[in-house]
């Protein structure tokens, strides 16, 4: 079955009052369409530095948030770096999770972005802020529109450069 775009991510359903809009810098600007995902951008403070700085916890606890989400998890990339930190990067079949860690500064700067209306980022955002026991957390919604230009023609792949 083949798909266009607008149908692999339809928008029905999403409260606008739950969602803090990006504004564009014309406000008159109508040459997007359908909302193609939603994009969570949440800072986590005062967490627990021993969790911040635990790979293992961490991969867990992005693996459990994907799931959270409704999301399918395809890869999942982390790092810790000496002497603290962990970078965490959840490659979604619907986009992506991303975290950096700062222990020493009980911070995580964490991005969730979703395409398609089944999923949830707000749900990975609890599971993070809960898991590690944030003191307190700032969470951006924003929704993420297809230009038009994209919107109302067939995308093909690009052809090869010739050398």
């Amino acid at each position: 079955m083949e798909q266009s775009l607008s149908s692999l991510h339809p928008n029905p359903g999403w409260a606008n009052k739950e969602i803090n809009h990006a504004q564009s810098s014309n406000s008159n600007d109508t040459s997007a369409t359908d909302m193609v995902g939603k994009h969570c951008i949440l800072e986590l403070y005062d967490c627990n530095p021993s969790k911040l700085n635990d790979e293992t916890f961490l991969r867990n606890t992005i693996t459990t948030a994907a799931k959270r989400a409704g999301a399918t998890l395809l890869n999942l990339i982390t790092h810790r770096f000496e002497p603290q930190g962990v970078t965490g990067l959840a490659l979604l079949a619907e986009s992506h999770i991303s975290i950096h860690t700062w222990p020493e500064n009980g911070y995580a700067a964490v991005d969730v972005f979703t395409c398609g209306d089944h999923t949830m980022p707000e749900k990975a955002c609890e599971v993070l802020c809960e898991e590690l026991n944030a003191g307190r957390h700032a969470l951006c919604s924003f929704l993420r529109e297809t230009p038009a230009a994209i919107g109302k023609s067939e995308r093909m792949p690009a052809l090869p450069i010739a050398a």
